[in-house]
């Protein structure tokens, strides 16, 4: 009796051939249900109390001139000896006040605009780490060809929203110039919108410039219609460097979206425990806020939140836990205290794309969606708690947002849906296979993963038997395979291309 079965089993695998790889449609996603309150109204009060004292009394140390400048000027209390800067909560409030909850990036191809914000939720490819792997080349350094392919599949996957911020560092080009090589491939390999690097002016600068010419607009122009996206990582505890103080004074100035973010791991940049962790996080957060509206009032601006913890053992970044699951609900109440649009994360620390990987991502994937996170960044493609970018994740991460995707539509309930006449016709003990009200449906009844393989172990084994890695391995090629180049008029490629010249000439050996 099993022999038959095998065999059937093995020839809906091998009958496949090329088929693309079945994926969700291109669509704005939207959470649905009711944001999870971890914190009672009085918790989120105390933890904004705690946060005002540390702007009152401890203060931010800014390592900027312009950016002290700027709040002397507001009315802060500034100690040019230590770059200390202590705000009071009046100025908290009156730059709140300026801030929008709800803004959109629009790239290249506006059926690709992004909306920040509200119930709306917007995934991003893995940005910043410094090596790339997959299971047949092994871990090896960034570079430009990889980062190139990552971006293919980030743009060949409908639910990859964004791209971050160089989702591997292209180590083998100059430090000071590969910026622009990295924002000239976002933007033609990918019509999606891109964080840019905003380790100061010049490169915050360059990925604006570059987004106008991809756009056919002037600055003012794109200034009042953004495209492009920052991550501001505060040095927690309680530092903005000079470089991130630039780049997001930068950013403000020219209309294009800010998230601050203060890196608050518990127990080595944070206090241990949850509360005073948040406490700090959201002390930082809105000093960043504050700063962007003294540069441009109604800077588009996002509570950014990536607390977690260390293991207390090593003190290594561990992340996926529920701490950190808890912080990515938690923050998310903090950010509508504000009435500001939430980034958030979902992490792992594991070293391989394996099921430490999967199920570490999944818990935090939780609490950013049960916090109603607005932008996931990170979403795809994490590995080794933010050190590698790779590939077999890449394609794990992608089958968990869709599932998640799955589970935020709305589940309908009407005359058709409810299926009373097929419950009448179908007798009891029978079954539904055949009934009209299966065989209209069957086909879109139920989500069709592209990573999960459903068959009795014989029909898997004879297939060969590979498990979710592995099958991963297979689809990042074949996507690759099938990815499409999104099509760009020559004129605005030669543009890019002299920007990027020009630039490179000028930068030399300095800084841009």
């Amino acid at each position: 009796m099993n022999e038959p079965r095998r065999k059937r089993g093995a020839e809906r695998t091998s009958n496949r051939g090329p088929a693309p790889i079945p994926q969700l449609p291109q669509r704005r996603v939207r959470n649905p249900y009711p944001p999870m309150a971890l914190l009672s109204s009085d918790q989120i009060e105390a933890i904004h109390q705690a946060s005002m004292h540390v702007l009152e009394n401890f203060g931010i140390e800014v390592m900027s001139p312009r950016a002290l400048s700027l709040f002397e000027k507001a009315g802060a209390r500034v100690d040019h000896a230590t770059a200390n800067v202590r705000i009071d909560r009046g100025m908290v409030d009156e730059a709140l006040k300026t801030t929008r909850p709800t803004y959109t990036l629009t790239p290249r191809n506006p059926a690709n605009t992004i909306h920040l914000g509200g119930n709306t939720i917007n995934f991003t490819l893995v940005a910043g780490p410094p090596n790339v792997h997959d299971m047949e080349r092994g871990r090896r350094a960034g570079n430009l060809r990889d980062y190139a392919d990552l971006t293919r599949l980030a743009q060949h996957f409908n639910c990859v929203h964004m791209l971050g911020n160089q989702v591997c560092a292209p180590v083998e080009l100059p430090a000071n110039s590969r910026h622009l090589d990295t924002y000239f491939t976002n933007l033609t390999l990918s019509d999606k919108s891109f964080h840019v690097s905003a380790i100061g002016r010049g490169r915050a600068l360059d990925g604006i410039e570059m987004m106008a010419i991809a756009r056919g607009l002037t600055l003012d122009q794109l200034r009042e219609d953004p495209g492009i996206a920052t991550i501001i990582s505060v040095n927690s505890p309680r530092r903005f460097d000079e470089m991130m103080a630039e780049g997001l004074m930068t950013m403000a100035e020219f209309g294009q979206s800010v998230a601050v973010t203060p890196f608050t791991l518990m127990g080595a940049m944070s206090p241990v425990t949850l509360a005073g962790a948040l406490a700090q996080q959201n002390a930082e957060a809105l000093f960043g806020v504050v700063l962007t509206q003294l540069v441009r009032p109604g800077a588009p601006v996002m509570y950014g939140a990536f607390t977690s913890n260390v293991d207390m053992k090593s003190g290594a970044p561990a992340f996926g836990t529920p701490e950190n699951t808890k912080a990515n609900i938690a923050s998310g109440q903090l950010a509508r205290r504000y009435g500001l649009p939430y980034r958030t994360t979902p992490g792992s620390a594991s070293n391989a794309a394996d099921a430490q990987g999967a199920y570490e991502t999944l818990m935090a994937l939780w609490g950013a969606v049960l916090g109603h996170g607005n932008l996931v960044y990170h979403a795809a493609g994490w590995q080794e708690g933010g050190l590698t970018a790779s590939f077999e994740k890449f394609i794990i991460d992608v089958e968990m947002i869709q599932h998640m995707m799955e589970f935020l539509r709305p589940i309908e309930v009407n005359e058709a849906e409810l299926a009373v006449e097929a419950l009448g016709a179908v007798p009891t003990g029978g079954h539904f296979f055949g009934e009209p009200h299966t065989l209209e449906r069957y086909a879109t009844a139920f989500y069709q993963p592209m990573l999960s393989n459903w068959q009795n172990f014989e029909a898997w084994q004879e297939a060969g038997g590979l498990d979710a890695t592995a099958r991963a391995t297979r689809l990042w090629k074949k996507a690759l395979e099938d990815y499409v180049k999104p099509a760009m008029d020559i004129a605005v490629r030669e543009a890019l291309e002299a920007y990027v010249a020009k630039r490179k000439e000028a930068i030399g050996q300095g800084e841009p």
